[in-house]
C-alpha cells in the first residue's frame, strides 16, 4: 500500500468516526423531551426490530406496549409514530399547522432536492401547492369538465378491453396507461397512445424508483448519506432514473414555450410558464423551472399511481367476492341502465357501489405508512416535546384498521359504510388520502376516477378470474413504502 492509499484508508477511518460520533449525539440528544418508545442500540436504533416486509404491522403491534404516540429509531434517526385515528387525527387536523412539514430525508436529496410539491417546505412548498390547487381547479380538478374528460378516456379503455375478445389477459398495463392519460391532458395538455414509448418509459422509471427505495443501499443512504454518496451502488441508479424523467417533462415544457399564448393556458404547464415570467423581476421567486419539472412530476405521479393500483386491487377483490360484484352490478343497471355512460351525478343514488368502492380504499391500505410529516416548530403534543424537524410517521393503516371506527377491519365489509337503511354512511376513519393540510391534492379527482372506471367496467362486462374465487390470493405485493395488488389475470366478458 503506498502513501496515497494509506491516507485514503487514514481519511475514511477518521470520517467514519467522526459519522458514528455524531450520529450517537444525534440519537441520544433528544432523549427525555420525546415520547417513550423500544429501547434503541447505538447505530441501528430500532431497525432490527423492524426487519418485516410488514412494517406496520410491527409498528402496530409496537403501539400495543408503548401506547398511540411512541418515538423508535431509524438508525440514528428518531421517528415518533401515530397510532389510531384518534391520535393521528389529533396531530394532521387539530394541530395541522405544526405537522405540515415534510420529512427531510437525505433520500430526497438523490431525487427532487426538496423542489417541487411533495417533498419540499416553508414558502416553498405553501406557495407551490395555493398555485396548484388554484390552477388545477381552473382545469377542471372536481368539475364537470375533468368528468368529461374521464368519461372520454374510459371509452378508449372500453375499446381496449373490447378488443381482449373475452380471453384471459392482465389488465394492469391497460388501467395505469388510461389513469395516466387523465391526468396527462391536466398537466401536460395531451393524452396519449396508449402505444406511445415515451410516456411508457416514463411510468417505468417511476415504477423502477419505487421499487429502489425498497434497496438496502437506498436505505442505508437515508441513515449515513456522507459515506453513501461517495461509495459506488445501485441508490445512484435513483439519480438517474429521476433525472431522466425531468428531461421527459422539460422536453415537453421547450414545446410549450413555443406555442404559449399568456391570455390562454391550456394545461398545468402553460400556467406555471405565465407564472414564472410574470415572477421574473422577483429574485426570490419559486417560479422557475426546477420546481416546474418537480411540481408536474409530483401531480403526475399523485394523479396515476395508487389509482391506477386501486382500480387493480378492486377487480380482483371483486373476483374474490363475486356476490358483492353482483350487487354492484344490480345496482348499475337499475340506477344507470346498460346504454347510458355512469356520470357523477349517479353516485347519490348507488349506495351500495359507493361504499363498496370506499371499502376497497380503506382495505387494500395502499399507503400504509402515510408520508412522512415533520413539525415546524417545536411542538407539545400529548405532554411532549417535539423538537422543530422531528420526523412524524401518521400510520394511516392505524386508522384504517381501527376497530373503534370499523367493525369487523380484517374484513372486506362494505357494511363498514351502510347504515341499517342500506344508505351510504361516512366514517371518519377513512383517510386514504392522508387529512390536515398535507392531504393529496388529487383526492377528489381519484373519487371520480374510481366511481366512473368501475362503473363503466361492470356495466360492460362480467369480469371473470383465471382461478376459483376461493384460491384467489390478496396479498399485496410491496413497492417501497406502498402497496400494489399482486400480479393477475382475468378475462372481460362483453354483456
Amino acid at each position: 500500500m503506498d502513501w496515497s492509499q494509506e491516507l485514503t484508508s487514514f481519511s475514511l477511518i477518521i470520517l467514519i468516526a467522526s459519522l458514528l460520533l455524531l450520529l450517537a449525539r444525534k440519537m441520544f440528544a433528544s432523549q427525555g423531551r420525546l415520547p417513550p418508545g423500544p429501547k434503541p442500540v447505538p447505530l441501528l436504533g430500532n431497525l432490527l426490530q423492524l426487519r418485516s416486509r410488514d412494517i406496520h404491522k410491527r409498528l402496530l403491534e409496537l403501539s400495543e406496549k408503548f401506547g398511540p404516540v411512541y418515538t423508535l429509531y431509524l438508525g440514528p434517526q428518531p421517528v415518533v409514530v401515530l397510532c389510531g385515528y384518534k391520535a393521528v387525527k389529533e396531530a394532521l387536523v387539530d394541530h395541522g399547522e405544526k405537522f405540515s412539514g415534510r420529512a427531510e430525508l437525505p433520500i430526497v436529496d438523490l431525487t427532487s432536492q426538496g423542489y417541487g410539491i411533495a417533498f419540499s417546505n416553508g414558502e416553498r412548498w405553501k406557495e407551490l401547492r395555493r398555485f396548484s390547487i388554484t390552477t388545477l381547479r381552473n382545469f377542471g380538478m372536481g368539475k364537470r369538465n375533468i368528468e368529461e374528460r374521464i368519461q372520454e378516456e374510459v371509452q378508449f379503455l372500453m375499446e381496449a378491453f373490447q378488443e381482449t375478445q373475452g380471453c384471459i389477459f392482465n389488465p394492469a398495463f391497460f388501467l395505469r396507461r388510461s389513469v395516466s392519460n387523465v391526468i396527462c391532458s391536466v398537466v401536460f395538455g395531451n393524452r396519449f397512445d396508449y402505444k406511445d414509448q415515451k410516456l411508457q418509459t416514463l411510468l417505468d422509471l417511476m415504477t423502477e424508483n419505487l421499487r429502489r427505495v425498497d434497496n438496502i443501499w437506498v436505505q442505508l443512504y437515508n441513515f449515513f448519506p456522507t459515506l453513501l454518496s461517495i461509495l459506488p451502488g445501485p441508490h445512484h441508479k435513483l439519480t438517474e432514473n429521476y433525472q431522466e424523467q425531468v428531461r421527459y417533462v422539460e422536453e415537453i415544457v421547450q414545446e410549450h414555450k413555443k406555442s404559449l399564448d399568456p391570455a390562454a393556458p391550456r394545461d398545468y404547464i402553460d400556467a406555471f410558464l405565465i407564472k414564472i415570467q410574470q415572477d421574473n423581476q422577483n429574485p426570490h421567486t419559486e417560479f422557475h423551472k426546477k420546481n416546474l419539472c418537480s411540481s408536474a412530476l409530483d401531480i403526475f405521479f399523485a394523479g396515476q399511481e395508487t389509482t391506477s393500483s386501486t382500480l387493480g386491487y378492486g377487480l380482483l377483490i371483486l373476483m374474490k367476492y363475486p356476490h358483492i360484484k353482483e350487487k354492484i352490478q344490480a345496482e348499475i343497471e337499475s340506477v344507470i341502465g346498460l346504454t347510458r355512460s355512469p356520470c357523477m351525478e349517479d353516485r347519490a343514488k348507488m349506495p351500495y357501489t359507493d361504499a363498496v368502492i370506499h371499502e376497497i380504499q380503506r382495505f387494500i391500505d395502499i399507503l400504509p405508512l402515510g408520508a412522512p410529516h415533520s413539525v415546524t416548530g417545536d411542538t407539545l403534543f400529548r405532554g411532549y416535546s417535539l423538537p422543530k424537524g422531528t420526523v412524524i410517521f401518521p400510520l394511516l393503516h392505524s386508522v384504517l384498521f381501527d376497530s373503534t371506527l370499523f367493525e369487523r377491519p380484517q374484513e372486506f365489509d362494505p357494511s363498514h359504510f351502510l347504515n341499517q337503511s342500506g344508505s351510504f354512511k361516512k366514517n371518519e376513519g377513512f383517510m386514504p388520502f392522508s387529512a390536515g393540510k398535507r392531504i393529496c391534492l388529487g383526492e377528489g379527482l381519484a373519487r371520480m376516477e374510481l366511481f366512473l372506471y368501475f362503473t363503466s367496467i361492470l356495466q360492460r362486462f362480467d369480469i371473470k378470474p383465471s382461478t376459483s374465487p376461493s384460491d384467489i390470493d390478496l396479498s399485496p405485493e410491496y413497492s417501497g413504502f406502498g402497496k400494489k395488488p399482486p400480479s393477475f389475470q382475468l378475462a372481460l366478458v362483453p354483456y
